[in-house]
């Protein structure tokens, strides 16, 4: 591997780390509710407004990126970025939270498939592609530290002015532009020249219907991912609920992001330890009790249940991603890394508002119990279908 090209690594770890350093993250629910006005179920409802931005751009924008460049479409993602939090930092409205949760989902599109798909790639130009699982769970390491950095001061900036985080997260992004002009494009196989719409069924129909093993990957790294997904806008009001004070938000959101970060970085040595099909289970559980947890005992500490969902999101991103990986073609990596997390996208934009409407009729406490029988439903089936299609032994 050339040293240009092995720069990528470092710098992929910095883009990771600037990306999820958000600060207004930790206190973000609370300015919704008490600086704008939003009902939970607005709440939500915004969230599925990000999440449909971003699932219009997702599989467009991993196309993009396979045909003119990972950096590229980073580049086009920090922009984005930058855009769409200096739009936050004079919000005062719906329409404005709105139009900057558009501008972010687009920037988003833009990042996802593109990160990991220029470090698998990076990797590859050597020939060390069976290394990336560690690689992707330091990139996440880093991201979560990135998060847990920014929670940190979330709550004291919040407290001296409401709009200094999101002033902050304009910056963090302008260095995040700043880098990807840094980065180096590997060389690799492109698709010989067909029409987008041909191509794109293409890949769509390759993920969907031709290659069952990364069909069940994507179907079980989507349920898993919108399991760890819903706790991040309802745990703001549940630990509010609950009676932990502000000034806490924010290390308590810093120690979710921390405990993202160490099982993370554990993910491919546990795999090892465990196996894939012992990993699927304890995702399972995780999930399961974690909610539970949740729902039943409330209090102080109900919300402690949380970190078991932060644990299995660690867990789960590299190994999945190292699954995915494995079954991906080149010339379409970030276009089907890109349609893993579109059907994810899909999925919340439908049960997001749904979720938001429950907890303003139930309560947040009472939401998470009830969320924790459609998972003990739907996880079993979707995990058996996944094992049913690994691979007999994995190298």
């Amino acid at each position: 591997m050339s040293i240009s090209i092995r720069t990528n690594i470092s710098r992929l770890y910095a883009f990771a780390f600037l990306q999820r350093t958000l600060f207004p993250m930790a206190i973000i629910t609370l300015f919704w509710k008490d600086r704008i006005g939003l009902s939970l179920t607005q709440i939500l409802f915004l969230q599925s407004i990000f999440s449909l931005a971003t699932v219009l751009l997702e599989y467009p924008a991993g196309y993009v990126s396979d045909r003119l460049g990972y950096r590229t479409a980073l580049t086009i993602a920090s922009f984005m970025g930058v855009v769409g939090w200096g739009v936050y930092s004079f919000a005062a409205s719906f329409s404005q939270v709105l139009v900057a949760e558009i501008l972010l989902g687009i920037s988003c599109s833009f990042v996802s498939g593109s990160d990991s798909a220029l470090l698998y790639e990076t990797l590859k130009t050597e020939g060390q592609e069976q290394y990336y699982a560690r690689h992707e769970g330091r990139m996440n390491g880093f991201a979560q530290g990135g998060e847990a950095l920014g929670a940190l001061f979330a709550g004291l900036l919040y407290a001296t002015a409401p709009l200094l985080p999101f002033i902050l997260q304009t910056g963090v992004w302008l260095l995040a532009l700043l880098l990807t002009r840094t980065m180096r494009e590997p060389l690799r196989q492109v698709t010989a020249s067909v029409s987008h719409l041909t191509e794109a069924l293409r890949t769509a129909r390759y993920v969907f219907r031709e290659n069952r093993r990364l069909r069940s990957t994507v179907l079980l790294n989507a349920l898993l991912g919108l399991s760890s997904f819903y706790p991040v806008w309802l745990i703001q009001p549940y630990m509010q609920h609950a009676g932990v004070p502000v000034a806490w938000f924010g290390p308590v959101w810093a120690g979710a992001n921390i405990t993202v970060a160490i099982f993370a970085l554990a993910s491919h040595r546990v795999t090892s330890l465990l196996g894939d099909r012992r990993m699927v289970l304890l995702f399972m559980f995780l999930v399961v009790t974690g909610y539970l947890g949740l729902g039943l005992v409330g209090g102080m500490g109900g919300f402690l249940f949380y970190y078991l969902l932060t644990a299995m999101r660690g867990l789960r991103g590299p190994m999945m991603l190292q699954h995915a990986q494995s079954e991906t073609p080149s010339a379409n990596r970030a276009g089907i890394l890109s349609l893993q997390a579109l059907l994810f996208r899909i999925l919340f934009t439908v049960t997001g508002p749904l979720v938001g409407m429950l907890a303003d009729a139930v309560g947040v406490r009472q939401t998470f119990h009830l969320l924790a029988y459609p998972f003990l439903l739907i996880l079993p089936g979707v995990t058996w279908l996944f094992c049913r299609n690994l691979p007999r032994r994995r190298s």
